[in-house]
This record gives structure tokens, C-alpha cells and sequence, in this order.
């Protein structure tokens, strides 16, 4: 249904089972994060919190807890989407058949952004940010965050809500050196439309005008992290997807989203920076404290009776994971259209998302040829690291499938496929000395790093080990060796030194398995870690701990390794040192003592009772 306002969602949500109000007083600082990553865990409601302390608004979190609960929100608008994704995708279709599609090109419409020609509801109180609940989500963070902000810019040069960007990038409100209700910290990433706006207002030496929209249509939410062209408004997809039009005013000069609960107007002044963090990130580790841009509060407004929504996110799966769901339900058939060649991309949201990801492609170029190898594969992949947030991925395992049976959301299957046909010798390639994800700290500083390419394809060329072969037994150094999957083992020895100490040790290794490996020939990949038995228990702890706490370039070595006119090989297994160095940034982990705190909701009683099972 077409939600004018958060509170009607949330109102729909409630006739509908899929919310509990907590009436008792929770506290901002960790407390209500804690509530939220509890019920979360166990696929819980959500969570409309009616007292919190130190503020006089509601709170609320876990809207988007479940693909299901998203898909039943977009009940009534998601399959026009879909459709009129498909319909870019294939415009003859629409010509074809333009009565079965005439809804989908009706409800386009919605995608056009009305002007409000009087102050709507979210002008109805100015307020400061000391009023908002200041929530603090983790324990080492820096202050108090916005974790669902929709983040709104125009082009200078093309001023307009049809060239805006609305972003979801992260606002911390308090701590650090920001004086508060007057600067808050923006933080934004690599290929964020945000950037190109602040490049052009810093080179004409004047402030960007920035609006931070909070709640509203949860449309509004999602249209923020849709991956959209540059030259596509975010409003536009709003609107669609809220089967509303995107209301919107101006005030003092700012965009002002008029079915939002909360409007924060302030300007990023060139050249001005203030430390902005720490903040438990989505990669399950806390993103450190770095200079970002400032931005100088002007005014902000709340809408009557406004609620405050918000998320916690940490290591994945949490909350923003449905999120990602939903935009590969709705934006499925586009990268394949996009990038020719490509059938299938997944960005591994147990690994972090932007550290791994897996495709499917097709190998056309050479049918003639009687021996069967990457070829159009290696194009395919530089392809997707040259697209949009695809080319943030620091781990790409990309094959072909001609029975069209393998699935990249099977990673257990999609890894053991690779495996099968990997040749060590000549299917990794290395890009060094590139970017990476902001949030990733594993490479040689901020959004700096290595990525590397397993390109596979052919018949199977060996059958992979299920059980841990005796050339891995009695290892001089290793504490623990375990299986983790066919083909991957796992194995820790004391923990990383630095890269001197490595280099010997993978020397000591070299000496003991060079003349075994013929006998460990179906082990291909060797996770060196700080805790085998952790890293084998499961697949989400192989995804996490390999790919969140390696550098490619830096942390990847072989038995057997060699370099052949700069291209790296290696005869024997493949290692990953993904223990933890120095420079990583520490895993986010729940205060006990907070778990604790908590319990009385969840007690006999308690709003919560019954909610944990």
C-alpha cells in the first residue's frame, strides 16, 4: 500500500503481527541496539520503542528484518518494479505487448517528484540534535549515529531534485570534537554520487547545500542504497517504489523531504574535515577514526509525533542484509544486461559483502579450441571490476557453467565447482596497488589494497579431498589443521607477527609439503588463521574470517609459488593468511554486561517475553 508516513507503515506493521511495542524505558547508549541485535538474531518483529531515554521521541528499528517482511511492505508495488526494471531491460517487450504492461507504465508515473506548494508535516517544530535519541550502537564507538540517514545533494552545475543524489552515508551527531547541534560528521565512500557533487562546489570554492532525511515512506530508506546510475534521482525510484509520489519543499535554500520525520539541513564548507568514528561497521569490525568531511548544522525540524528509525549493523547477516536482498529481487536481471557475458553476480554477504564476490559468465571466444580455458572469463571479470560498487570486490571467483546448473548463492557448491577446475599455475590474476572498500582494513591503508581474479572453466581436472590427507599431520609449527569444506582446509599456528616472521614461516611450510604435494593434490586452498576449529564450524565463519582479514597481494602465498614474466603461480595449495595483523581494526562484540541489562524485557512480563523462544 502507498504509506504517506513511517507511522502508518508501523501501524500496518502492527495489524499485521510484525511488530511489539516496548513501553519500558530504554537507554540510548548500547541499550537499544542490544534489544534490536537480540531480536534480530532470532528473526524477531519489529521493535517500536515508546520511552526512550533522554528524548521525547520514539524510536524504531528492525523494519527491514526479513526479506519477507520487506516483500510484504512492497506488497503492492514490487512487482510493478520488477517489471519496469525488465522493461528497460527489454523495451521491445513493452511494444509487444503494451496492454499487459500498461500498468507497470502507469505506475511510472509515481516516479516523478510533486512539489509541495505549502510546509508539510516535517516543518512542523524546529528542533536541535541534542533532542533526537542519540543512540550509541557499539561499545568503542565514537558517538552517537545515523544508521538509516538518506543523505540528500544537488549538482551545483544542474541544480534540480531531477540531478540530486540520495545516498545512505553515514552521520555521527555527537562525540569527537563535533560540537554538538552545530557540526555533524559525513562520511562517505568510494563511488558514492555524493563525491561528484562536493568536487564541484570545492573547485568553485563554495559550500555544497546537504539535507539528511530521516524516516518517512520506508521507500524513501531503500531508495537510498538502490545502485542507480548517476544521471537516475533517486526520488524518482522513491516514488515507484512507494507507489507515491516523492513530496519535497525547499527551506532557507535546502531540500526538504515533506513526508520525512526529520530534516537536518546543514553545508560541507571545502576543504573542512573533523575525525569521524569509529563506528561497528557492516564487516563486522569496527571502521576507524578518520578525517571526513564537516558539515555545519543550519536548522533542524521534526515532523508531530515523528518517529526515529534506525538499524545496527556488525557482522553480517544483520538487518541491512534484507536490504541487499530486496535490491537483488527487484534489480536481478540488470547486471546481466549490463555487462555482457555475465549470468549471475552475488556479492557474499557473509563475507562483508564488497570482500567476495562470485560470478557466472559465459566462454564464447575460442569454440573451436579442443582445450577449454579462461578466455572471454578474463574479460567478463575486468568488466565487473569496472562497474559501479562491483569494482570495490577484493576476491572475484568467476566460471562458466555450460548445463546452466550451478548457482552462485550455493557457495559451498559454487567454490567446490572452481576447485575442481582451477590450474594454480595460471588462473589467478593479481591487481595490486588499487583501490578497496572503505570499510575494508586489511590492505596498506584507507581504500587502499589488492584484488585478485580466480578465473575456472573446463572439465574437472582433479576430485577434491573430503578428509584432511596425512601429508598435513604433524606439521613442525601448526597447533590445529581441520576441514572445512571439500578442497579447503583450515590451519593455525602462533599468531602474525609481522611480514618477516611470515615469509619464514611460509618458507618452513614450503620445505615440509613441497614433496608432498602430489598426496595433498585435492586440498587446494589452506586458510591460515588464528582459530582452525572457529573458521571450520561453519561456512559463515570460513566466508568471514578468509576474505574480511586478507590482502591479496600481501597475504596470499603458495607451495611451490613462482613468477613467470610477473605472472604469480604456485604447484601446490594455495594459502590465505587471514589471521588477524596489527593494522586490522577490532571485531565488533556485544557488551555482556548490556546482554544482561537487557534481559528484563525478555523476561516474564517484559514487552519482550516470549520473543527469544
Amino acid at each position: 500500500m502507498a504509506y504517506k508516513s513511517l507511522e502508518e507503515c508501523l501501524l500496518d506493521l502492527e495489524r499485521n503481527g510484525h511488530l511489539v511495542r516496548v513501553t519500558e524505558e530504554v537507554d540510548t547508549y548500547l541499550e537499544m541496539a542490544t534489544i534490536h541485535h537480540r531480536v534480530y538474531e532470532v528473526g524477531g518483529p519489529t521493535l517500536l520503542f515508546e520511552n526512550v531515554k533522554g528524548s521525547k521521541y520514539r524510536a524504531v528499528s528492525n523494519i527491514f528484518g526479513s526479506l519477507e517482511r520487506s516483500r510484504f511492505i512492497f506488497r503492492d508495488t514490487l512487482a510493478q518494479v520488477q517489471q519496469l526494471i525488465a522493461l528497460k531491460n527489454n523495451p521491445i517487450e513493452g511494444l509487444k505487448h503494451p496492454f499487459q504492461n500498461m500498468g507497470a507504465l502507469f505506475a511510472a508515473f509515481k516516479a516523478l517528484p510533486l512539489k509541495n506548494p505549502i510546509n508539510k508535516p516535517v516543518l512542523f517544530e524546529e528542533i536541535k540534535i541534542s533532542d533526537l535519541p542519540l543512540i550509541q550502537h557499539w561499545p568503542m564507538d565514537g558517538g552517537a549515529f545515523v544508521t538509516l540517514p538518506q543523505v540528500y545533494s544537488e549538482d551545483i552545475d544542474q541544480p534540480g531534485i531531477m540531478k540530486s543524489n540520495l545516498g545512505m552515508y553515514r552521520i555521527q551527531l555527537s562525540g569527537n570534537n563535533y560540537e554538538l547541534d552545530k557540526e555533524i560528521g559525513l562520511h562517505y565512500q568510494l563511488h558514492r554520487g555524493i563525491g561528484v557533487h562536493q568536487t564541484k562546489a570545492n573547485k568553485q570554492g563554495i559550500p555544497l547545500k546537504v539535507s539528511v532525511f530521516v524516516g518517512g515512506p520506508p521507500a524513501h530508506a531503500v531508495s537510498a542504497v538502490m545502485p542507480l546510475p548517476e544521471e537516475l534521482s533517486e526520488m524518482t525510484f522513491a516514488g515507484l517504489l512507494a507507489g507515491r509520489r516523492f513530496r519535497y519543499t525547499y527551506k532557507d535554500g535546502f531540500a526538504v523531504s515533506t513526508d520525512a520525520d526529520f530534516v537536518i539541513t546543514g553545508e560541507v564548507i571545502p576543504g573542512e574535515n573533523k575525525p569521524e568514528g569509529p563506528f561497528g561497521d557492516h564487516l563486522g569490525y569496527y571502521s576507524l577514526q578518520h578525517p571526513f568531511p564537516l558539515m555545519k548544522v543550519h536548522k533542524v525540524f521534526a515532523r508531530k509525533n515523528a518517529i526515529w528509525p534506525f538499524t545496527v549493523v556488525g557482522r553480517p547477516p544483520q538487518e541491512d542484509t534484507s536490504f541487499g536482498q530486496l535490491i537483488h529481487e527487484m534489480t536481478g536481471t540488470a547486471i546481466p544486461k549490463e555487462i555482457p557475458g555475465v549470468k549471475e553476480v552475488h556479492a557474499v554477504d557473509a563475507a562483508g559483502v564488497h570482500p567476495l564476490l562470485l560470478a557466472i559468465g559465459s566462454e564464447r571466444y575460442t569454440p573451436y579450441a579442443p582445450t577449454k580455458q579462461p578466455a572471454e572469463l578474463l574479460t567478463i571479470a575486468n568488466h565487473i571490476l569496472g562497474t559501479g560498487q562491483l569494482s570495490l570486490a577484493k576476491f572475484l571467483f568467476i566460471t562458466a557453467d555450460p548445463t546452466n546448473q550451478l548457482s552462485t548463492h550455493h557457495e559451498a557448491e559454487f567454490f567446490q565447482y572452481i576447485l575442481e577446475r582451477i590450474h594454480l599455475d595460471r588462473d589467478i590474476h593479481f591487481h595490486t596497488n588499487t583501490t578497496i572498500d572503505t570499510l575494508d582494513y586489511s590492505g596498506t591503508g584507507l581504500n587502499s589494497g589488492s584484488k585478485v581474479v580466480f578465473a575456472a572453466y573446463g572439465e574437472p581436472i582433479r576430485t577434491l579431498d573430503k578428509e584432511l590427507p596425512a601429508c598435513f599431520n604433524n606439521l613442525s609449527g601448526v597447533k590445529d589443521f581441520r576441514m572445512i569444506m571439500p578442497g579447503i582446509a583450515a590451519f593455525s599456528t602462533k599468531c602474525y607477527v609481522d611480514s618477516t616472521s611470515t615469509l619464514e614461516e611460509v618458507k618452513q611450510l614450503n620445505g615440509q609439503l613441497a614433496s608432498e604435494i602430489s598426496n595433498c593434490s585435492g586440498t587446494l586452498m589452506l586458510i591460515w588463521c588464528d582459530d582452525a576449529e572457529f573458521t571450520s564450524r561453519n561456512l559463515r565463519n570460513f566466508l568471514w574470517v578468509a576474505f574480511t582479514r586478507c590482502n591479496p597481494s600481501h597475504d596470499m602465498y603458495g607451495i611451490g609459488e613462482f613468477y613467470q614474466h610477473k605472472h604469480w603461480g604456485c604447484a601446490g595449495p594455495l594459502i590465505i593468511d587471514a589471521r588477524i595483523k596489527a593494522h586490522h581494526a577490532p571485531a565488533v562484540e556485544l557488551d555482556p554486561e548490556m546482554i544482561m541489562k537487557t534481559d528484563r524485557l525478555f523476561a516474564k512480563g517484559g514487552s519482550l517475553a516470549g520473543v527469544l523462544g
